[in-house]
Protein backbone atom coordinates (compact mmCIF):
# COMPACT_ATOMS: atom_id res chain seq x y z
CA UNK A 1 0.00 0.00 0.00
CA UNK A 2 0.97 3.72 -0.52
CA UNK A 3 2.15 6.07 2.36
CA UNK A 4 -0.22 8.79 3.79
CA UNK A 5 0.99 11.59 5.21
CA UNK A 6 -1.04 14.18 7.83
CA UNK A 7 0.51 17.42 8.67
CA UNK A 8 -1.44 20.06 10.86
CA UNK A 9 -0.55 23.84 9.83
CA UNK A 10 -1.59 26.82 10.50
CA UNK A 11 -4.46 28.71 8.68
CA UNK A 12 -4.82 31.92 9.55
CA UNK A 13 -5.91 32.53 13.01
CA UNK A 14 -6.96 28.62 13.11
CA UNK A 15 -5.64 24.98 12.30
CA UNK A 16 -5.56 22.65 9.46
CA UNK A 17 -4.66 19.12 8.37
CA UNK A 18 -2.65 18.79 5.47
CA UNK A 19 -3.22 15.89 3.03
CA UNK A 20 -2.70 14.83 -0.24
CA UNK A 21 -2.07 18.58 -1.11
CA UNK A 22 -5.11 20.06 0.22
CA UNK A 23 -5.85 21.85 3.67
CA UNK A 24 -8.82 20.04 5.27
CA UNK A 25 -11.06 21.75 8.03
CA UNK A 26 -10.42 24.72 10.30
CA UNK A 27 -10.09 24.30 13.59
CA UNK A 28 -10.01 26.52 16.95
CA UNK A 29 -6.92 24.37 18.30
CA UNK A 30 -3.84 22.40 17.00
CA UNK A 31 -5.46 19.49 19.52
CA UNK A 32 -8.93 19.31 17.43
CA UNK A 33 -6.78 19.56 14.18
CA UNK A 34 -4.51 16.71 15.65
CA UNK A 35 -7.88 14.84 16.50
CA UNK A 36 -9.06 14.41 13.19
CA UNK A 37 -6.36 13.67 11.26
CA UNK A 38 -5.72 11.15 13.57
CA UNK A 39 -9.22 9.56 13.25
CA UNK A 40 -8.16 9.54 9.30
CA UNK A 41 -5.09 8.14 9.70
CA UNK A 42 -6.87 5.57 11.71
CA UNK A 43 -8.84 4.87 8.71
CA UNK A 44 -5.93 4.31 6.60
CA UNK A 45 -3.50 2.63 8.72
CA UNK A 46 -6.73 0.39 8.78
CA UNK A 47 -6.93 0.14 5.09
CA UNK A 48 -2.67 -1.03 4.86
CA UNK A 49 -1.57 2.01 4.41
CA UNK A 50 2.02 3.79 5.93
CA UNK A 51 0.72 6.83 8.27
CA UNK A 52 2.85 9.86 9.08
CA UNK A 53 1.56 12.44 11.34
CA UNK A 54 3.19 15.18 11.81
CA UNK A 55 2.39 18.03 14.47
CA UNK A 56 4.85 21.62 15.15
CA UNK A 57 5.66 22.41 18.62
CA UNK A 58 4.24 25.20 20.59
CA UNK A 59 4.95 29.10 19.71
CA UNK A 60 6.13 31.21 21.96
CA UNK A 61 3.01 32.74 23.52
CA UNK A 62 0.86 30.13 22.39
CA UNK A 63 -1.23 28.05 24.94
CA UNK A 64 -1.05 24.51 25.65
CA UNK A 65 -4.45 24.14 23.48
CA UNK A 66 -2.42 25.29 20.59
CA UNK A 67 -4.96 28.52 19.76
Amino acid sequence: MGLAQYAIVPVQDEWGVLHDGNINGKYATKESAFESAVAAASLALRQGHEVHVSVPGREAGENALGS
